[in-house]
This record gives structure tokens, sequence and C-alpha cells, in this order.
């Protein structure tokens, strides 16, 4: 079992403030690669196990949490007291048949300190209610839910001090409703779904930024950069505070716009206004909360990563832009062709943003069909790639999640 090939699919968990507070993490052992298995404990727990000591996910999740799915084997195995228990959450499976044993089980573990949450609740039963002592989350399938049974069960659940998790949230509407009806948690993608606005004009401030963005992409002299900054007074203190940072502080202070960039560099600079574009979404906002921007940064290092040895430093430059700017539309709410015309890329990275196409289309399809945790799907992208393993997409997976979550300032 040391050698059990797995992949970690991971759906994102935020407040009523749209910021990042964990994953859902779903491991799956591959069915590529490896010995049939024949207990289901032993893999997923060899799975978990494995996942955070070899690859040390509690340190790539940063403040998040890690949501687990816990079924009675799980559940009742010693093997879960291994888990570092203040980076999870263990989230109790519907397929639970409650007993006495399994309360006395969920009592044991709330003592060592773990956090429960309670799956695909759908209404409160007399059966449930010791249950309900215990558990610190409720997490409701809102697809499956009538409004009217929906609001039902919240007024049923109110008053007990749990916290309800509303998931397979996938539109801004179902978010609204849900955030209107109570629930304090919102599990999926519906942040990162395009909603392009009609006639809607790219602001002073992304305008800024995509110029200079262009401008080094196109490599244009220092001066010309340095002259479009002073047209952005906003963007041009954020760079100096940057430069002046701990991460890039020299012997002396920097005070001018053209000291800064010379300091950090062509390629330091291009991904500081890459990351800026993200986190540049309104005051007090959190680099590492924003989760759009944490799914951009990981894509763009994923796939970065994902290239070493396999292409020219260009190729791997190439890989990082288009996995970052892969949400560009839906951050900003116009179509990629429009937000093309004003960054001059390679034309490998524009057909592998409109189209897909190409070995870099294929791997920004690759590394998506990751996030949706489908392993058929995303095995038979593997095979279609052709050139990565499982392991590899799983350590790129995680190393570039710990360096989505240590760009933030600070």
């Amino acid at each position: 079992m040391a050698g059990l090939a797995f992949f970690l699919g991971r759906q994102p968990i935020l407040d009523q403030n749209q910021s990042l507070v964990g994953y859902e993490l779903l491991f799956r052992a591959s069915t590529a690669n490896q010995a049939d298995v024949t207990d289901n404990l032993v893999a997923s727990v060899t799975v978990i196990n494995h996942a955070f000591t070899e690859f040390g996910i509690e340190k790539a999740l940063g403040p998040h949490k890690g949501f687990i799915n816990a079924d009675e084997s799980l559940l009742m195995s010693d093997m879960v007291e291994l888990l570092p228990k203040d980076q999870i959450v263990l989230e109790l499976l519907e397929t639970i048949e409650l007993s006495q044993k399994i309360i006395d089980r969920c009592r044991f573990l709330k003592t060592r300190g773990f956090t429960l949450a309670l799956d695909d609740c759908t209404q409160v039963t007399q059966e449930m209610l010791p249950l309900l002592g215990l558990v610190d989350i409720i997490k409701v399938d809102v697809i499956s839910l009538s409004r009217e049974v929906l609001s039902g069960l919240v007024r049923a659940l109110k008053g007990r001090h749990l916290t309800l998790l509303a998931e397979k949230v996938d539109n801004l509407g179902q978010f609204e409703l849900c955030q209107s009806l109570g629930f304090h948690l919102f599990q999926g993608y519906y942040f990162a779904k395009p909603q392009i606005i009609e006639g809607k004009r790219l602001s002073h401030s992304d305008m800024g930024l995509l110029r200079l963005l262009g401008q080094i992409m196109g490599e244009e002299e220092d001066a010309a950069i340095e002259n479009t900054l002073k047209q952005y007074p906003d963007i041009s203190f954020n760079l100096l505070r940057l430069a002046n940072s701990a991460a890039f502080r020299s012997r002396q202070e920097i005070r001018s716009v053209a000291s800064a960039i010379r300091l950090l560099g062509r390629n330091q600079l291009r991904r500081w206004l890459q990351v800026l574009l993200y986190s540049n979404r309104g005051p007090g906002a959190h680099v590492t909360h924003n989760p759009l921007l944490l799914l951009a940064a990981t894509r763009g290092k994923m796939m970065e990563s994902l290239t070493l040895g396999k292409g020219s430093r260009s190729f791997r430059d190439n890989a990082f832009v288009t996995g970052i700017l892969s949400l560009m539309d839906t951050l900003l709410g116009v179509p990629m062709k429009e937000i093309l015309t004003v960054i001059p890329l390679d034309e490998e990275v524009q057909q592998a943003l409109l189209e897909k196409q190409g070995a870099l289309g294929m791997l920004l399809d690759l590394v998506s069909r990751l996030e949706e945790g489908d392993q058929d799907s995303l095995e038979s992208g593997l095979k279609a790639y052709g050139l990565l393993s499982m392991d590899d997409i799983t350590q790129a997976q995680v190393s570039a999640l710990a360096w989505a979550n240590s760009i933030a300032p600070g």
C-alpha cells in the first residue's frame, strides 16, 4: 500500500462574504498504475494519511480547513485519529446508520478535539437529535430540496448553535437564496461562473493593470512602463510598497517607480500584476481569502510545474500565464476575446484560453478536470495528455496550493 497512487479533488467552501474558509477534500485511489485494492478502508486511510504526511496537505491548505468524507468504517477506525484534528473536519456521510455506537464514537472524537459535520441533511428526525448535539456543521444539498422544504429545514435547525452549509451551489441565484435563508457557508464553484455583462467596459484600474501587463509581455522599455505606472497612482503606490516589503527589501529604501521596476525585474513584475488583477477587487480585500485568485494562482502554478522537463522555459512561462489568466473573463465580466485584445500573448496561449486547443489547452483542460474531482474524467485526460502520472498531478497540485496561499503580503 505504500506506493498507492491517488489524486486530490477539492471543492471550495466560502462564507457569506464569498471569502474562502476551506475545501472539501476528495481523496481518490487511482485505478491507473496500481494493483486491485481489496480493503477499501485500508485504501482510504492509506491515501488520506499519505496525502497529509508525504505531501504535506495541511501546510498547503494554509489557514483553511479541509473537510474529509467519513463513512462508518473510517469513523470507527483508530487510524482516523492520526489525522491533524486542528486542520480537518470529519464529514459524516449520510450512509452511516445511526446507533448508540456511532453516537459514542462521535462524542469521543469531540473530546479529542475533532470538528464534525453531518452530510446531506434533508430533515430533522427524533433519531437524529443526539447527533445534532455533537456535530458542529450541517451540510444541505440545496439542489435536491424545494424552496419550501429548504426553508422548513433551516427553521428546524436554527437555535441549535449549528453552522449551516449549503452544498452544490452552482450559480449566484442559488447563493443569494441560501444566504437569505440563513446559511453560513456555501460550497461550489458559483463564484467562478462567468457572468458576462453586455456592453460592460473595463474599469480604469483594470485597464491600467492590463496595459502594464501587455507592455511587459511585449518587452517594452522600462521608461515606457514607468510612464504608464505614473498614470495610475494606486498601482504605483502598491508597487513601491511591494518593493520595500521584506521579500524584496534592499540595503536602501526604494523611493522611485524606476528603482522598483529594476529591483523586481520583468518576471516578478509580470506575476505581481497578474496577482494584483485578482486581488484588486475592492477595499479591505484579503488576497488569501479571494477564492478566484486562489483558483487562478493554483491553476497557473500547477500548469507551470507540470511542464518542468517537458518543454522550454518559454513554454513553462506560457503555461503559468495560461492558468492564471484563464479566469480573467469571470473576474472582469467581459469576454475573453476582448481581454486578449489588450494583452499581446503568444498564439498558443490565446488558442488555449479561447478554445482549450493545443498542448497548453489540453493541460488547462486537465487541471480543470482535477478541480471537478471527477476521477474517470481526470484519468481519461491523463491518458490523452500522455506525459503525466497521477503522482505528478498530486505533487504539482499540493505545491501549487501552498504557493497560492503564500502570495499574500504579510
